[in-house]
């Protein structure tokens, strides 16, 4: 099998993003952990998959500092995984995802989960991407401009809209 090009120093914010939660078993791992899993035994019952990849992949999300490996909440000797900042940083993609998949995946009436809001029990509302003046944000209204790394600081990147 041939080895799959590293995408960590890539220019590209989406190509670094996705080394780290690109395969499905790391997002449907972060997914559960928003549905408030924290133990190895309960991502392994929600998620079905084999024991070394889930052990695989919660190391890495681990190593990246998407979670963190802490004492059981509870005080037995169990650890648990728990979303970090950089962890929740991802809501808004795990919520992107849910809302493509509900608007594309699923015929008229097919029964499927809901994100719903906790106080009000109401679905939580599609994610609503706006220019700067407040116009729907359409991809025909956006590009991607490569910085030189000398200048390529998070002010002069927002400056220059890149992303």
């Amino acid at each position: 099998m041939a080895r799959r090009r590293s995408l960590k120093t890539d220019a590209c914010p989406m190509a670094r993003a996705l080394e780290i939660v690109g395969d499905q078993w790391s997002l449907l791992v972060i997914r559960d952990a928003f549905d408030g899993m924290k133990r190895f035994g309960e991502f392994q019952q929600s998620l079905g998959v084999a024991k070394n990849i889930l052990s695989d992949r919660l190391k890495n999300l681990v190593q990246e500092g998407v979670l963190d490996l802490v004492p059981a909440s509870d005080g037995s000797l169990y650890q648990e995984y728990v979303l970090t900042a950089k962890g929740k940083g991802l809501f808004p993609v795990v919520v992107g995802l849910r809302h493509w998949g509900e608007a594309h995946l699923y015929a008229k009436g097919e029964r499927h989960s809901v994100l719903l809001e906790r106080d009000s029990g109401k679905p939580v509302p599609k994610i609503d991407l706006r220019t700067r003046d407040g116009k729907p944000l359409d991809p025909d209204l956006t590009f991607v401009k490569k910085l030189p790394a000398k200048t390529a600081t998070a002010t002069t990147a927002t400056k220059a809209g890149s992303r």
